[in-house]
């Protein structure tokens, strides 16, 4: 855990850690926004936390230039509130969403839990999100903006949680018409644990269609250029189901997969008790004990798609020293998430520095 030695350690065990993670999760969304709102914000949040980076730190990956190969994950900017504020603490993009053609509550609370000991988050969020219309009118905001046009914004994108599986593929048809215009990469969920029955949409004949009615949005002459069009996969495909994934992908005129997901295992490393992990019930678990799977999909991945197919890799990600492993292991940008929580927002700026030494 964060030494309660830095400031940001004393306000996580004094403050944030006595919070809801939820409520602790839309107070920070909150102070950012403020933050980067005030005059000369931006400018600060970028001194305070960013700091200075080599220009050789960057890679062109998915036909932009990444200021860093280390980006957030989709999940803490769910409704592409602050993204420029979480891309001056000094992460390389963002990725918003999950965003679903129309607005959904999520499933009930509490829907967020810490696992302290293990550095670890189970969640249940269920999607919950203001839709994509809202959303789309916010990264128009950004775009308009200098800042806005430079600026490696993912849109993580899913079915709403009463489309039955078999219409699926329109609410993802639908949420890439509206939202790919301010995209600079379209990520298809279909991994996550938290809205039934969407897993199955992995399967390669259920998945093929999506894929295929996203790529030919993306491709519409109503958008200025192609956008990337990725998709995500959960950890808890067998390896047979990956190699099939990525065999699809590249069949489908992808331009890359994330890997991975949150896992819906409760592993038997986890130092929580299994008394706390049966009281939390469902629910997707990250952290770093993600890592190993997550590093094994890469391979995966990796020996499955040509070199001009990207991969994300996601899950467990912690240090500098994760990131270049998983670079070395042939991972075009690395996320992050759940290490931003214990961490606290010095962590991408740390980690964007230290990869450029």
């Amino acid at each position: 855990m964060t030494s309660p030695r830095t400031p940001y350690g004393v306000l996580f065990e004094h403050v944030l850690s006595r919070i809801d993670p939820e409520d602790a999760h839309h107070l920070t969304v909150r102070a950012l926004g403020l933050a980067h709102a005030v005059p000369g914000g931006p400018a600060i949040l970028r001194r305070l936390f960013a700091g200075t980076r080599s220009a050789g730190t960057g890679r062109q990956v998915l036909g932009v230039a990444h200021r860093s190969p280390f980006g957030l994950a989709a999940g803490f900017d769910k409704d592409a509130a602050v993204p420029l504020a979480l891309l001056d603490l000094g992460f390389g993009h963002v990725e918003v969403g999950t965003l679903t053609p129309r607005a959904q509550p999520g499933n009930p609370r509490p829907r967020s839990f810490r696992l302290v000991r293990d550095r670890a988050l189970i969640n249940r969020m269920g999607f919950n999100n203001g839709g994509a219309e809202a959303a789309a009118r916010r990264l128009a905001r950004v775009r308009s903006t200098a800042a806005g046009r430079d600026a490696v914004i993912g849109v993580n994108i899913g079915k709403n949680k009463d489309t039955p599986v078999e219409r699926a593929v329109e609410d993802y048809r639908s949420a890439a018409r509206t939202l790919a215009p301010y995209a600079s990469y379209l990520a298809i969920n279909v991994s996550s644990p938290n809205t039934p029955h969407l897993r199955d949409l992995q399967g390669v004949d259920a998945l093929r269609p999506i894929l295929a009615a996203v790529v030919a949005e993306t491709r519409s002459t109503r958008i200025p250029g192609p956008v990337p069009v990725l998709v995500k996969i959960a950890p808890d495909l067998h390896d047979e189901d990956v190699r099939a994934v990525a065999r699809l992908a590249r069949e489908e005129g992808l331009a890359g997969v994330i890997a991975t997901n949150t896992t819906i295992a409760r592993p038997s490393t986890l130092h929580a008790s299994r008394a706390r992990i049966e009281e939390i019930g469902a629910g997707g678990l990250s952290g770093p004990v993600l890592a190993e799977r997550s590093r094994e999909v890469l391979g995966l991945l990796r020996a499955e798609l040509p070199e001009g197919l990207a991969v994300i890799s996601c899950g467990g990600v912690t240090t500098a020293d994760d990131v270049r492993a998983r670079l070395d292991a042939g991972a075009d940008l690395v996320q992050g998430y759940t290490a931003l929580i214990y961490e606290g927002p010095g962590w991408p700026g740390r980690i964007s520095r230290a990869l450029a030494g």
